[in-house]
């Protein structure tokens, strides 16, 4: 049986992660999606239980798919699930950018351990969680990027959404 991780912290999961879980699934025995239970670089939305129940709910159709909650490096999580493979899911350069620093630093903790990426199907390509969030922050309508469960859950959040305008980080 050949396993692979698909880390994230998914706050919170996308039609863009679950595209790229589905299509890992269909390629792998069984993908263990792995939650970062206290993401370093940033301050969580939701817990880490909404996390795992929002995956639940978006990937419950596939049955070689596993959620775990992780808190050591990744490298140490394929290892603890005997994964052959890390999946990452790619969306626009940047992406690649990032994702190449952490394969080469994976790579030498964990040469065992091989990295795929999984190129975003167009339709989803523009879709990230931190602009899902924003958008919901506004009011604005994130049915179509987000888990049905996801959406709703923003909409108990900001049933008014927040006066004003989007700030934007180039400015």
């Amino acid at each position: 049986m050949i396993t692979a991780i698909a880390p994230g912290s998914y706050d919170p999961v996308t039609n863009g992660h679950v595209d790229v879980i589905t299509r890992a699934a269909g390629i792998f025995d069984r993908v263990v999606v792995g939650v970062v239970g206290t993401p370093h670089h940033k301050q969580p939305t939701f817990t880490v239980e909404e996390r795992i129940e929002f995956l639940r709910d978006a990937l419950s159709g596939l049955g070689n798919v596993e959620i775990d909650v992780f808190r050591e490096l990744v490298v140490d999580f394929a290892r603890r699930w005997e994964a052959k493979a890390i999946v990452k899911g790619l969306r626009v350069i940047s992406d690649f950018e990032w994702e190449f620093q952490m394969n080469q630093l994976n790579r030498t903790l964990a040469p065992e351990v091989e990295t795929v990426y999984v190129m975003a199907s167009p339709q989803v390509s523009f879709v990230s969680s931190s602009g899902v969030k924003e958008i919901a922050s506004f009011g604005g309508n994130v049915d179509e990027l987000v888990p049905e469960s996801v959406a709703h859950r923003f909409k108990e959040l900001f049933p008014d959404g927040r006066p004003g305008t989007p700030e934007n980080p180039q400015e």
